[in-house]
């Protein structure tokens, strides 16, 4: 297995883009990476896409081999690859990219990953959303993925005494940090009041305990370390790649409060690492809700079970605190583009990485996680990146 390094990154804007279509945005976020990386197109072996419902939302299956054709790689009968594991398309995407590097099979990749969610109305996006947990047993009977997460919540707040003020200062934490940044679909700052006020959407959750459904892209390139000098002077190293699963029905699984999936690949993560969570400087976490994130956190081992809450209230996930969470702003404020969210995580951690992330720099980062999740964490993928 080879060394493997990121040596371009980069994004779309995230929001509701109208004027912009699918392709659109993953050839300007394949281009902006290409750029940075300072390879053409001729040094490209494959494409990767994490892309979860194209064809539901855009009319457009085969997605991947599109994007291809419009960048102008069709003539060069490159591999381009969708890949689909619903919010966790995008951190898949980017581990096969990093094993078909590591193996050797290819060189050069792009990783990319794009979605479209405003093209459908709110009730269509929910309805495609609710598919990405169990039908059968679960969707069928009316369930939404936010009154899934609701019951999340209710029994973290049973069993650890778990606060609204809690929930929503993830809510506050991140939308200060996605106020910094030029990318996020969301650029104000909210006071915990204000989100304590806002309307329930799936008690105890409110209005801003749920992320937006956005349209975005981004993408990174992969090659391996030894010949990623060649191409930028600030190669950064993906130390180490975890995934596993656990069952879709939330009634199957061991517990409410706790995703297995999540706790499992974060150990494979650090040992393959060799480093445990008080080396992480950062960690872009899948705060789709804000349950999501303080159970992201405790599930990765950061803090105690049932003290992520109280850590996030207290201010010891902030920028430059104990482990700066989400300083891109999250899902919450950056942006919920969902076949993207994993590649747009890699992006925050190259820019943090290099010292490139402006007003939310973190200071002195070495190393970063970046933990993605499918559906209500029946796949789970946590990449520990680091500076060479």
């Amino acid at each position: 297995m080879r060394d493997v390094a990121i040596i371009g990154a980069g994004e779309t804007k995230i929001g509701e883009l109208w004027d912009r279509s699918l392709r659109d945005l993953g050839i300007e976020a394949g281009f902006r990476a290409m750029e940075d990386a300072k390879v053409t197109g001729s040094d490209i072996d494959a494409i990767f896409l994490g892309n979860m419902s194209s064809g539901q939302l855009t009319d457009q299956e085969h997605i991947a081999p599109l994007i291809a054709d419009y960048a102008g790689f069709a003539e060069r009968n490159l591999p381009a690859i969708r890949i689909e594991a619903a919010s966790a398309s995008g951190g898949l995407a980017l581990s096969q990219g990093y094993m078909a590097v590591a193996s050797g099979v290819h060189d050069i990749v792009v990783v990319g990953g794009a979605e479209k969610m405003t093209d459908v109305g709110d009730d269509q996006s929910g309805e495609i959303m609710a598919n990405t947990s169990d039908q059968e047993w679960e969707t069928v009977f009316g369930a939404t993925l936010g009154s899934l997460y609701a019951m999340m919540a209710r029994r973290h707040m049973e069993d650890y005494g778990t606060t609204r003020e809690q929930l929503c200062s993830v809510a506050v934490k991140n939308h200060l940090n996605g106020s910094m940044n030029p990318h996020a679909q969301f650029k104000s700052p909210i006071k915990l009041e204000d989100a304590l006020r806002a309307p329930m959407v799936a008690s105890p959750l409110g209005t801003y305990d749920f992320a937006p459904l956005s349209d975005g892209a981004a993408a990174v390139i992969l090659a391996p370390l030894d010949i990623a000098r060649k191409y930028t002077d600030a190669p950064i190293k993906i130390l180490s790649c975890g995934q596993a699963g656990d069952y879709m029905a939330l009634h199957d699984r061991e517990s409410l409060t706790m995703m297995k999936a999540t706790v499992v690949a974060g150990r494979k993560a650090f040992k393959y690492a060799g480093l445990k969570p008080a080396d992480i400087d950062l960690a872009e976490v899948h705060d789709c809700t804000s349950i999501s994130e303080i159970m992201a956190i405790e599930d990765l081992g950061f803090f105690r079970k049932g003290t992520g809450g109280k850590a996030t209230l207290e201010g010891q996930t902030a920028l430059n605190s104990k482990v700066s969470v989400n300083t891109s702003g999250g899902l919450k404020a950056k942006g919920y583009p969902v076949g993207a969210v994993g590649v747009s995580q890699a992006v925050e951690a190259v820019a943090q990485l290099r010292g490139e992330a402006g007003q939310r720099q973190v200071k002195d980062a070495e190393t970063a996680l970046l933990h993605n999740i499918g559906g209500t964490g029946s796949t789970a993928i946590v990449h520990i990146l680091g500076r060479c």
